[in-house]
């Protein structure tokens, strides 16, 4: 029996006004930035894996866990990431919360493509890509589509 995928993510499902106004408000906030970034990423592999996926810090529907292996350690990690999905592909957006580097979990997969992603017990093996600059225009009104 093949394993259920990650669950589909239309980033383009309509939200409410005040869901909206409050993604915006909220993420423009640097601390909430930083949280996300140094606190939520590592309480929310555990809150996921015990709920099942159903809870994390963020509050948000369309979050994965990418598990990857360290670029030059090799070392397992794993990193909570708000995530859409296009047909069969599951897009991730690597902004580390607009800073202006890139963050760490995509020079991991540069160097060692093969992640599992996981929401609860769905999931399952994929092979990682940066998308071309075609698809990145495309895919990055997506993204601002799913979060303000």
């Amino acid at each position: 029996m093949a394993q259920p995928r990650v669950p589909p993510v239309d980033p383009l499902q309509r939200k409410s006004r005040l869901t909206r106004q409050l993604e915006k408000k909220v993420g423009e906030l640097r601390l909430v930035g930083w949280f996300m970034t140094n606190v939520a990423t590592r309480i929310d592999p555990v809150l996921m894996r015990w709920s099942g996926g159903r809870v994390n810090l963020t509050n948000a529907d369309a979050i994965v866990v990418l598990h990857h292996r360290g670029a030059k350690t090799e070392k397992l990690r794993q990193t909570p990431l708000l995530y859409f999905t296009e047909g069969p592909d599951v897009i991730l957006v690597a902004s580390a919360a607009g800073a202006l580097r890139h963050p760490a979990w995509l020079h991991n997969i540069r160097a060692n493509p093969d992640v599992e992603l996981w929401v609860g017990k769905r999931g399952g093996r994929y092979r990682a890509r940066v998308a071309s600059p075609e698809e990145k225009a495309s895919l990055w009104e997506k993204a601002n589509a799913l979060y303000a």
